[in-house]
């Protein structure tokens, strides 16, 4: 997962909202000084405070009423993602209705997750206690600019937490568009706010002692500064980072239904997604005949402004993003990958690379070890399950993977041996509130979604109450 980390052009301290589909610059936005950074670090530790005595069925309410505002106006929203990273709008608006989903998910089912748990002891009453832990700083990646703040969110608040957000630095008007949401919801002042800073700022943040705990979704190097800086400072930490995630197929797989949902798992999120297929391993049976109709679809693809409904492939987010990945398309070239679709960046306005098919990548090329942020497929061929796991797990990262095969001992010997956080088998990889969501290696430790995900940040108290001693008073 790649996240722009570098305040974007503009004068130092400024934030400037760039639209990747034509270069424009729709905003600037100055970035809170120490005065408004200090000012709203109080204000948290104070909504906490209020926060954290309100009934699960308040929260709850306000979560509710979230999600209706993000409902009704989803146009609005929707439109804001667009302009501002480039999503086509058909997946802007499913996503604003994915983080509604979120919040009404854990309205309903917060209480239960954290209810009182009765253990049996000797003493005359033992067990467990689920209670917050205080103002939670949530630092957030560009990519789906909605999504992966409401699914951090939406626990922490239910919980009884409190939210400080540091979004990537070309989203401002997401960022402050999500504070608005959670203000219309009828949360109390404080209990979500967004930190306009740089990322060379999220340090003294994590540091302050009024921030209890940090989750970060973002790059490999973002995930070592932001985990150093929390463990240094004994807080917990969550991180979501990369992910190099293998798509195979073996040969009793319906081919067609896969290589379908192959072009919809590279290209969703215009390919910058860290869950999105990236390493296609074919068993050599089918890998002909995979190739050539994959290749075709990808070729299909419709490229262009991510304001038209019809569009299926928009820009990539910044120049930055579309730079690296053209680097990493020529220099797996250079050394042996053949190149079967795309490869260039498209001429005119806008940050747009092309549906893009690679197969042979050599080992210690780009295409075979590393993240590509974007539509680029590599290819593998294989011969059996066996081998297809053994080039699944040469990556340093672990996020998801699935598997097409029909054959009930593959899809086992897939599930237990491939080193995934989420293992789909005969589907395409995705994020459910209901499921947990996290990697293995270095895609990160901790997990969202799911109760296991409100369960990352709250202090798991154990409580003993035991009867006084015959003759003690009270």
């Amino acid at each position: 997962m790649k996240e722009n980390s570098r305040t974007q052009a503009g004068s130092p301290g400024v934030l400037v909202s760039l639209n990747p589909a034509t270069g424009e610059v729709l905003g600037r936005f100055p970035e809170h000084d120490e005065v408004e950074v200090e000012r709203r670090l109080a204000a948290a530790a104070e909504a906490f405070r209020q926060h954290r005595g309100t009934s699960f069925g308040q929260r709850a309410e306000c979560l509710r009423r979230a999600a209706e505002v993000l409902e009704t106006d989803k146009a609005r929203w929707a439109r804001i993602m667009t302009l501002e990273m480039g999503k086509p709008i058909r997946a802007a608006v499913q996503e604003v209705e994915k983080c509604a989903w979120a919040c009404r998910y854990y309205a309903e089912n917060g209480e239960s997750f954290l209810a009182d748990e009765v253990v049996q002891t000797a003493a005359a009453r033992s067990g467990v206690k689920y209670q917050p832990l205080g103002p939670v700083l949530a630092v957030m990646p560009w990519n789906f600019p909605f999504w992966q703040v409401f699914r951090f969110a939406a626990p922490a608040l239910m919980a009884g937490n409190v939210a400080l957000l540091k979004h990537a630095s070309n989203v401002p008007q997401c960022a402050l568009a999500i504070e608005e949401v959670f203000q219309r919801a009828g949360f109390s002042p404080g209990a979500f706010q967004t930190l306009l800073i740089g990322s060379h700022r999220v340090q003294p943040v994590i540091e302050d002692p009024r921030v209890r705990a940090v989750t970060l979704t973002g790059s490999v190097p973002a995930g070592r500064r932001v985990a150093a800086a929390a463990g240094n400072a004994i807080k917990k930490s969550v991180l979501e980072l990369g992910g190099s995630d293998p798509f195979i197929v073996m040969p009793s797989a319906d081919l067609e239904r896969a290589v379908a949902t192959a072009v919809q798992a590279r290209t969703i999120n215009n390919g910058q997604s860290c869950i999105a297929a990236k390493r296609f391993i074919l068993d050599r049976r089918i890998a002909e005949a995979f190739e050539k109709r994959f290749v075709e679809r990808m070729a299909a693809l419709k490229v262009g402004n991510p304001l038209e409904e019809t569009t299926e492939l928009g820009p990539l987010a910044t120049a930055e993003v579309l730079e690296t990945l053209e680097q990493q398309v020529e220099a797996s070239v250079r050394l042996g990958a053949k190149l079967l679709l795309g490869g260039r960046r498209l001429g005119g306005p806008g940050y747009f690379f092309p549906p893009t098919v690679l197969t042979g990548a050599p080992p210690g090329s780009p295409a075979h070890g590393e993240e590509l942020f974007g539509p680029v497929a590599v290819l593998f061929r294989v011969d059996g399950m066996a081998e297809a796991l053994r080039v699944a797990n040469d990556t340093p990262f672990g996020l998801g993977a699935c598997a097409w095969t029909r054959d009930a001992g593959e899809q086992r010997l897939f599930v237990e041996q491939v080193e995934a956080g989420a293992a789909f088998v005969n589907g395409m990889v995705a994020s459910d509130p209901r499921l947990p969501f996290g990697g293995v290696k270095q895609s990160g430790y901790g997990r969202e979604l799911s109760r296991h995900g409100i369960l990352e940040f709250v202090n798991v108290k154990t409580v003993v109450v035991q009867e006084p001693a015959a003759g003690e008073a009270g």
